[in-house]
């Protein structure tokens, strides 16, 4: 299906600017708190590369989907946690600064992670001749939009922290828009075909997102980890970075139905959230 090049166009900007907002948050510190809080780091760096793209793949093949949906939602489960989860964390009174470093770590770690884990979907799932392979050139130019604004963001933080703090509100509130101009595009793009699709992958979409969360808020209480780190960990690995996954099946895969989970799942994400915010604070705080 042809692409419209005015969303294809729009997406590095918007992520980029989503990833600047990131950027403004982040400190050095924030890369070196995982020697502060070792079991909480790992146990999230493990749910989000491990655990995640396991349950993924084990959705996929219950709820049998047409190829190109498994592999949009193997490429969700691959990407990162969204600058949202900071927000959602917060609201729900998780730990934030480790919700930062998890974001931090996991956008350098998927560079790698992803296009293992998306190549080993369309593998699987898609007949070998349909394979595309994630070129050297296209996981440079992720890495680029990724690392650079976030850079960017840090160094201006760095410098001057009031100026840093003055953008943070208008960035969110950008990014925000960005993500459902995003979500709607991606959704136009598909419209012939969105709704059969949503009735395939609606459902499979919502369970991911609810054992994303489950996982990540339970197996961190199961090791000990406070509570407020569990809930960080379960906005980590439950919220992702849409945005980046939807650029990469339009721009860097070429295929526009891969987009779809990614945003059918942008959008049920935010209401599973909000009831599981309530929910862990309906338990009494035990700090």
């Amino acid at each position: 299906m042809e692409q419209s090049s005015l969303l294809t166009l729009f997406l590095p900007i918007a992520l980029g600017i989503i990833m600047l907002g990131l950027g403004l948050n982040l400190k050095v510190a924030d890369f070196t708190r995982v020697v502060k809080y070792p079991k909480a780091v790992f146990i999230g760096l493990f749910c989000q590369m491990i655990l995640l793209p396991i349950i993924c793949f084990g959705i996929c093949l219950s709820f049998k989907l047409p190829a190109e949906l498994a592999v949009g939602l193997m490429l969700l489960s691959a990407s990162p946690g969204g600058p949202t989860a900071n927000l959602f964390s917060h609201l729900a009174k998780g730990d934030v600064a480790l919700n930062i470093s998890l974001t931090a770590l996991n956008s350098i770690l998927t560079l790698v992670s992803l296009p293992f884990i998306v190549n080993f979907a369309m593998g699987y799932f898609m007949e070998s001749e349909q394979v595309i392979p994630m070129q050297f050139k296209k996981i440079l130019e992720v890495f680029a939009i990724v690392l650079i604004p976030v850079a960017i963001g840090m160094f201006i933080n760095y410098l001057n922290p009031n100026i840093s703090k003055r953008l943070e509100k208008p960035v969110k509130i950008l990014s925000a828009i960005f993500l459902v101009v995003i979500i709607v595009g991606a959704i136009v793009k598909e419209r012939a075909q969105f709704m059969e699709s949503f009735q395939q992958v609606g459902l499979a979409c919502l369970l991911f997102n609810v054992l994303s969360m489950g996982v990540g808020y339970y197996l961190p209480s199961a090791f000990n980890v406070n509570r407020k780190q569990s809930i960080a960990i379960g906005m980590e690995i439950g919220i992702h970075n849409g945005t980046l996954a939807i650029y990469i099946a339009l721009s860097v895969l070429g295929n526009s139905v891969m987009s779809i989970p990614p945003a059918v799942y942008s959008i049920i994400m935010f209401f599973i959230a909000a009831i599981f915010g309530y929910l862990v604070n309906r338990k009494k705080v035990d700090e």
